[in-house]
């Protein structure tokens, strides 16, 4: 079975080996610590974000387009390898990256109680304000510290990107209950958990239901959210035809904070609904 099989099938895929050299991680890694304590080594911070430098150190850290502030973020972003791992599971002719997020779970005990979890929930429901139906557009969630069972990994619904009519879900949400979704008739729920190596990746189908639990071993999960899309696709634009600051598109004309990491920019795909 061919990996763009294999994806369109299951709805996400596990690479279990390093895709880029531990100089670039060493680099993301220290952009990642810079970035928490407030420090940019562009000039420019992050987009606006639900944690901040100062807030509790034992929630979730999520951190909008860190590669704005973090010059080797910029840096893994920009690897071939990433962008033609996506290309042979998804036959794209051009991967862009359009957003990132950097989240950084920190670790649970009786002594530290943290609030890291995350609920089930698919990418579209964020993202379906700002994409043109029937876009094609996934995440490609790089691991940036080992993931194991007991780190809290991402768990994928296997075939739910198949399953019609699923609506809610909430990122933010702490019990992984998964009673308000309808499992379709002749399907089944089983869960996969993305363990993987530092350096290591999944890519999930943006009508993948996904969550994770708490992080319960000792030390923080690191990663970075690449939400990226092919040349099908195609952003909306608002009512005036222009671009509003938090338009989760507003930022792919810039690709040095957007880069395209496979194929050549497509004229098309750069128009506005």
């Amino acid at each position: 079975m061919t990996s763009a099989t294999q994806f369109e099938r299951q709805g996400y895929l596990l690479y279990k080996e390093p895709l880029v050299s531990a100089e670039v991680i060493t680099g993301a890694v220290a952009g990642m610590d810079q970035i928490r304590h407030g420090v940019s080594d562009t000039g420019r911070p992050p987009c606006a974000s639900p944690w901040k430098p100062g807030d509790d150190t034992n929630k979730l850290c999520k951190i909008e387009n860190p590669q704005f502030a973090s010059k080797g973020i910029r840096r893994l972003l920009q690897q071939p390898a990433i962008g033609e791992t996506i290309a042979r599971a998804t036959g794209a002719e051009m991967v862009q990256v359009w957003w990132v997020q950097l989240l950084y779970k920190p670790s649970t005990s009786s002594d530290t109680p943290v609030t890291t979890g995350v609920g089930w929930h698919l990418d579209w429901t964020y993202w379906q304000g700002h994409w043109v139906d029937g876009s094609e557009l996934m995440t490609a969630w790089f691991a940036l510290s080992d993931v194991e069972d007991d780190c809290g990994p991402m768990r994928f619904v296997d075939g739910s990107n198949h399953w019609s009519g699923l609506e809610g879900g909430d990122f933010f949400a702490q019990e992984l209950n998964h009673e308000g979704f309808t499992v379709p008739p002749g399907e089944q729920w089983h869960e996969t958990p993305a363990i993987l190596p530092l350096g290591g990746m999944s890519l999930h189908h943006k009508l993948t239901l996904h969550g994770s639990g708490p992080n319960t071993s000792g030390r923080p999960r690191r990663s970075l959210a690449i939400h990226v899309r092919t040349e099908k696709s195609r952003p909306r634009g608002n009512v005036e035809g222009t671009i509003v600051a938090d338009d989760l598109s507003g930022y792919i004309d810039d690709l040095e904070l957007c880069p395209i990491i496979y194929g050549e920019r497509v004229a098309s795909a750069f128009e506005r609904d």
